[in-house]
Parts: C-alpha cells; sequence; structure tokens
C-alpha cells in the first residue's frame, strides 16, 4: 500500500517560505483544525486569530506553516522554524515540472517564463542548462527565498 508523503522544509520564516511554494506551484494553505475556510479567506489570518484565541504565545506563531495540493493529489509541504541556516547543497530538491511535454526551443522558453514568475515572487535564478538530447530536454536550477535548491523542469 502505498503512503502518503509530507515534504519538510527547515526555514527561518516558514510562513513567507509557505507563501512562495504554494505561488510556485499552485497550492494552498490548510486552515487552523476544525475550521472551514471561506473562498477567498486569507489561512494565515485564521491561523493568528486560532492561535491567539488558544493562548500560543505570539512569538511561537511562526513556528510552522503548510501547503497542500488543493485536489489532494500531490505532497504536502511543511515548513518548520529551526535556528540554524543552510550551510550546503540540498542532497534532495524539488523539480518543478513547468514543461511537460514540451521540446526544444518551445520548452525553454515555457521554462524562462515560469522563471521570471518564479523571479518575481522572490526565488533567484541560478544557472540555465541547455537541452543534451536524448539524455536532457534542458531545465533552470534555481533557489527559494531561503536559498534551497529547486529545478524548472
Amino acid at each position: 500500500m502505498a503512503r502518503e508523503l509530507q515534504i519538510t522544509f527547515d526555514a527561518h520564516d516558514p510562513k513567507a517560505l509557505a507563501r512562495f511554494w504554494a505561488e510556485a506551484i499552485g497550492y494552498i494553505h490548510p486552515g487552523p483544525p476544525g475550521r472551514e475556510l471561506e473562498p477567498g479567506c486569507d489561512a494565515f489570518e485564521a491561523w493568528r486569530e486560532f492561535l491567539a484565541e488558544t493562548g500560543v504565545p505570539e512569538s511561537e506563531w511562526n513556528s510552522a506553516a503548510a501547503a497542500e495540493d488543493p485536489e489532494g493529489k500531490g505532497p504536502r509541504l511543511y515548513f518548520q522554524r529551526v535556528p540554524d541556516g543552510k550551510v550546503a547543497k540540498n542532497r534532495v530538491h524539488l523539480d518543478v515540472r513547468a514543461a511537460p511535454g514540451l521540446k526544444g526551443d518551445e520548452r525553454m522558453a515555457a521554462l524562462e517564463a515560469e522563471c521570471e514568475r518564479l523571479v518575481a515572487a522572490g526565488a533567484t535564478r541560478l544557472q540555465r542548462h541547455e537541452p543534451e538530447p536524448p539524455m536532457s530536454a534542458g531545465f533552470i536550477v534555481m533557489a527559494d527565498p531561503e536559498g534551497n535548491e529547486f529545478c524548472l523542469d
């Protein structure tokens, strides 16, 4: 039997990283336990109210955040605050499938357009790899706002 998967990121600012990744891959932010969020409701505001009502100290309000696939198919992303910073290259990274089925110039143009959108959202472009058929269709290496590498594929 297959298991559900959650990908956990260590972060300095879980809320900001959750916002970035939700924007990057079309995910949503889940609401607090037992609360249904109306369409268009700010999940982070709902969490702020929930945490205040339940007596959680304000210093802990940004200790974790999440982003979820609105269709419930993809893995949940969880962001937890940690004191230490990133010190080396990721051993695991995400590939954002931004140009499935496209090839050559059309593929690279689609990846460039997505790269521009994500740079505007806070990502950093690191390196472009040209197509090298038959082994590589080309991709762009990027980093999220906290420096975690990922690829536009």
